[in-house]
């Protein structure tokens, strides 16, 4: 009888052995750790299809920002929800809004321990939940929505952001932050571009963390789940007007995506997993339906495989408390 030569498991025997021949590695910096900051609240406020997450407060969300500097978490994407809203989300740019706030505090926190990213979206501060400001139509008015993001973007930045994340998914949108910024003296704030959202059922938990009062769809700006060419075209057009990372979102589901988006640029790539990805796995571990801290890993082991430098994460700060820094 013949055996074979080539042995592959002879490196899978222990744990240090796999550990020595690991091709992808999770370090705490690789993650970004998403936080909730809501107006008027006088203590945190749990968010139920989130479990483990909250709606912090102004004092709560500076501890939770050390928390996760401490563990080497690399960076914290602010999202902020205010107590009114209004038609054209004017409180997006108030540098007395909430967004604005809180940055100021959390910069304030951390200095420059890790990176503090602002998120450039109006859907919070809109009382029909959409991205921009609406012409007679009801649809999104795309050019009139880049100058209210330019205007979120400085304040943002003035605030005390070390970086900014246009989300929205406008046509011209970097270009219109990037200009922005330097004509309000902020040259050196790196913009982080959602440059492949797509239309993504995952995203249900995370809109009633915010508070989001959508009336309609989001399927005319974020894209199709069908298309590939399409996000690598977006791409592309964000590098050209001066992003500095790329973002594809959702992660898990477009893995492939992220692959092809890291071979194609040569800036780094950013992945988020997406609110109903998390809620996803808690909910099945919580029913005993899988073992909950290595489905977390190996879901963001695969993300980091395909391609992303850095994955933004609702476990980040959990997480990298395990890992070693």
């Amino acid at each position: 009888m013949s055996y074979p030569a080539d042995r592959p498991r002879r490196l899978r025997r222990t744990n240090a052995l796999r550990g020595l021949v690991a091709e992808t590695r999770l370090h705490p910096a690789d993650l970004v750790q998403p936080l909730f900051v809501r107006e008027g609240l006088d203590e945190p406020r749990p968010i139920a299809c989130m479990p483990g997450q909250v709606q912090h407060t102004r004092d709560s969300v500076r501890k939770a920002a050390a928390a996760a500097a401490r563990a080497g978490v690399g960076g914290l994407l602010v999202f902020g929800i205010p107590e009114a809203k209004d038609r054209d989300g004017r409180g997006a740019w108030d540098e007395h809004g909430i967004t604005q706030l809180a940055l100021a505090d959390i910069a304030a926190e951390v200095g420059d321990e890790t990176v503090v990213i602002g998120d450039v979206n109006l859907d919070e501060y809109t009382e029909h939940g959409h991205v921009g400001v609406l012409d007679a139509g009801g649809d999104v008015d795309n050019d009139a929505t880049l100058r209210a993001y330019a205007e979120v973007a400085v304040a943002q930045a003035t605030a005390g952001a070390h970086m900014v994340a246009p989300s929205g998914m406008m046509d011209g949108q970097v270009g219109a932050i990037r200009a922005a910024l330097d004509r309000a003296g902020h040259q050196r704030v790196p913009i982080l571009a959602y440059a492949a959202k797509y239309d993504s059922a995952f995203y249900g938990p995370f809109r009633d963390a915010v508070e989001s009062r959508l009336v309609g769809t989001r399927s005319t700006h974020q894209q199709d789940p069908a298309n590939l060419r399409e996000s690598l075209r977006e791409v592309l057009l964000d590098v050209e007007e001066g992003a500095d990372m790329v973002m594809v979102k959702p992660a898990g589901l477009y893995l492939d995506v992220v692959r092809r988006v890291a071979d194609l640029v040569n800036v780094p790539v950013v992945a988020y997993q997406v609110s109903g990805e998390y809620a996803a796995i808690e909910a099945a571990a919580e029913r005993g339906w899988l073992n909950r801290d290595r489905a977390i890993r190996e879901s963001l082991v695969a993300i980091r495989r395909a391609g992303a430098g850095s994955v933004v994460t609702y476990w980040a700060t959990e997480v990298a408390e395990q890992l070693p820094g």
